[in-house]
């Protein structure tokens, strides 16, 4: 499967808990909580906020205006210098902000500073940045669907081939001859775990008789993925594996058939690979409708190659 799915088990696994979480704390809260006096009288419901005219005036600043929808943008642009800021504090901070700026920016233009070239090209390329977000927003983000986006899932789904876990224990020692002296004692007839809980150096391993748990191929080091996915259920490596770690003696206690994340798990994922293909597709239409000069040869081999990977 592609990177985009086998990183989604882990954050899943955060997800689940997370949930958990939400489901069992208001029965926790029953348990807990004392006994409340009902109220005389129910509480009022929550009135809705009244709506805000973005027109509205908030300020005036040298006879210029600053509306509701100025000081939205203000918040917006700066809201990671207001994120530590009281909630009630962070619409007077983005006015002061944007006070600042119109004064500051009105002194900019009595002293010619917009007329300086090098601000010039500034402007147009934040301009033309801006351009492109609006594009991003409108053209990209604002066309993607439902159902793209479990297209797409299916679509990886159906070109992953089918693969196999397996449940495996190790115990980890420093030498060939301690794995040999283990594997001797296998031989005879002693429990892998019990083996493994006096043995192994691995501490993960200490205390769970070397338990790793379920994994795919490719999770583990080389020597160590090639010696577990050739053992039967249920069998013990007759040679130790070595690796980077120390020397391994590898036990599998079962194998099974590898399930995909389910769609809820990875729609995330899904939907920002269909936003990835959606801009690259919509680049390459302008790109090749484009009249584009590049006079330096080996930068110009340089872009072309770096397009060629998107």
């Amino acid at each position: 499967m592609s990177l985009l799915f086998r990183r989604a088990s882990l954050a899943s696994l955060g997800l689940a808990f997370g949930l958990s979480a939400l489901a069992l704390s208001p029965l926790m809260a029953q348990d807990t909580a004392p006994a409340q006096p009902a109220p005389a009288q129910p509480a009022a419901p929550a009135q809705p906020a009244a709506p805000v005219d973005p027109n509205a005036v908030v300020a005036t600043i040298n006879g210029q205006t600053l509306t509701e929808a100025d000081l939205a943008l203000a918040e917006g642009e700066l809201s990671q210098q207001f994120a530590q800021m009281p909630p009630e504090q962070r619409r007077a901070a983005a006015l002061s902000a944007a006070i600042e700026i119109k004064v500051m920016a009105a002194q900019a233009v009595t002293t010619g500073l917009d007329k300086d070239p090098d601000f010039q090209r500034r402007m147009a390329f934040l301009q033309q940045r801006a351009l492109h977000g609006e594009m991003v927003e409108k053209v990209v983000l604002g066309k993607v669907t439902d159902a793209e986006i479990r297209a797409r899932y299916d679509q990886e789904i159906a070109n992953t081939p089918p693969t196999n876990e397996v449940h495996a224990r190790h115990i980890l020692v420093k030498t060939k001859e301690e794995a040999d002296t283990i594997i001797k004692q296998l031989d005879g007839g002693a429990d892998f775990q019990k083996l493994a809980n006096e043995h192994t150096s691995d501490p993960s391993g200490k205390t769970s008789g070397g338990d790793l748990g379920w994994f795919g191929p490719g999770q583990m080091v080389p020597e160590f993925d090639k010696a577990v996915f050739a053992l039967a259920v249920g069998k013990y490596t007759e040679q130790p594996v070595q690796s980077q770690f120390g020397w391994h003696v590898i036990q599998v206690e079962d194998k099974r058939a590898k399930q995909p994340p389910a769609f809820d798990q990875v729609k995330d994922q899904a939907r920002q690979a269909v936003i990835r293909d959606k801009y690259i597709a919509l680049v390459k239409s302008l790109r090749a409708e484009a009249k584009v000069e590049i006079p330096d040869e080996k930068l110009k081999k340089t872009v072309d190659a770096l397009e060629n990977t998107k």
